[in-house]
């Protein structure tokens, strides 16, 4: 194991840099602490910047999965963990608003619960106006820049 596998996450400003998906999932586990009981919080970023790998350290951090029971919902659209408490979403096969439409999200935003989307700034006119932005950026092997902001 190389030595930046053991450095912590750093937090500046909303931005953090993590330099493994260890980091990453850490890095989730600390954000998870930080999160009201009801959001919607979108993962953004290109295939691979570490979307699922960062939902792994918040569905964690959150007490509902350990993070090898959480996989990316690309086929199954939505995964739920803790009996509804939260939902990690992925929407990159949907191409149209009625395809997303037809999932009842209005439904789960109106639970008391987080709810992660993958893909969902695809349809910004679908999701919750007030929400938290997660931009994940990969500069190198395994290194991720992850900036988190609030949209009211």
């Amino acid at each position: 194991m190389s030595e930046s596998s053991h450095r912590a996450p750093t937090v500046k400003e909303g931005t953090s840099l993590t330099f493994s998906d260890d980091e990453t999932i850490e890095l989730g586990r600390t954000i998870a602490r930080s999160l009201p009981k009801k959001a919607c919080v979108l993962l953004i970023g290109n295939l691979g910047a570490g979307k699922t790998t960062l939902a792994k350290g918040i569905i964690h951090g959150l007490g509902f999965a350990q993070p090898d029971e959480v996989a990316s919902p690309t086929f199954t659209l939505i995964h739920e963990y803790g009996e509804a408490r939260v939902y990690h979403i992925d929407l990159y096969r949907l191409d149209k608003p009625e395809q997303v439409a037809t999932l009842g999200l209005d439904d789960i935003f109106d639970r008391d619960a987080v709810v992660l989307i993958e893909w969902g700034e695809r349809f910004p006119d679908l999701l919750p106006r007030q929400r938290i932005e997660i931009r994940l950026t990969a500069l190198v092997p395994d290194e991720r820049q992850i900036e988190i902001t609030t949209v009211l």
